[in-house]
């Protein structure tokens, strides 16, 4: 089985293009330079309707914190809402307390507003303060299928021993380890033969220029396949 390649989109283009080229799945966000806010629903529409592969959407309100009050919870779950009814395959998204914890009671009130939609949780896993327990956590709950992360690092290349060992711990559950932030098309080959990663998450490394604000790439998305192929 090959490993799995998600490729962020900011537009119909890019979801098209990242399609055309091979990739499996999408996660659709807005504010790229910000990390990536919940996209318009109008996006989330025209792109489900543009792709046959599965479009997961990140639902995050704003990018001061990944700490949320009530109304930012209330906004979020509106939002989820919105993206099940828009016929998206999956919601990316996150929350901690001020502890540095996974907010469990939030993490769950999002779940059952996604009624049945895969859930993601997104890189505010890369800034718990201890990812062992953080996935512990997220291994309790069915519904989070994958978990995306750096390793806590602000490249996922400098932390093939913590994907390693989150690969090891995650294995045999219904949680995928998604690697992402700073693979490039030259890299990934190395590093899935050495994390045993079975999904890795692209955005600016399959970009023209490797520049978030760039269009996909489609010649670096097609490399990116090719080499998860032959792994």
């Amino acid at each position: 089985m090959s490993v799995l390649l998600e490729v962020i989109a900011t537009t119909v283009a890019d979801a098209r293009l990242a399609a055309q080229a091979g990739a499996d799945r999408l996660e659709l966000i807005t504010a790229m330079g910000e990390g990536g806010l919940t996209p318009s629903l109008g996006l989330i529409e025209a792109v489900v309707e543009t792709v046959s592969i599965p479009v997961n959407v990140i639902v995050r309100p704003h990018s001061r914190s990944f700490v949320y009050d009530a109304d930012d919870h209330a906004v979020m779950l509106r939002d989820v809402r919105a993206v099940k009814a828009a016929g998206a395959n999956g919601v990316v998204i996150g929350m901690l307390n001020a502890r540095g914890e996974i907010d469990r009671e939030q993490l769950a009130r999002a779940i059952d507003a996604a009624d049945g939609l895969a859930i993601t949780f997104h890189r505010a896993f890369d800034e718990v303060r201890d990812q062992r327990r953080a996935l512990d956590v997220l291994l309790g709950f069915d519904a989070v299928t994958n978990v995306l992360t750096s390793g806590g690092k602000p490249s996922v290349l400098d932390a093939e021993a913590t994907i390693r060992d989150l690969v090891r711990e995650a294995s045999g559950s219904h949680c995928t380890v998604l690697a992402g932030a700073g693979l490039t098309v030259d890299a990934v080959a190395g590093f899935v033969n050495r994390t045993q990663v079975q999904a890795v998450h692209f955005g600016s490394g399959v970009r023209v220029g490797g520049n978030g604000l760039a269009q996909i790439d489609i010649d670096k998305v097609a490399r990116v396949r090719a080499q998860l192929n032959a792994q």
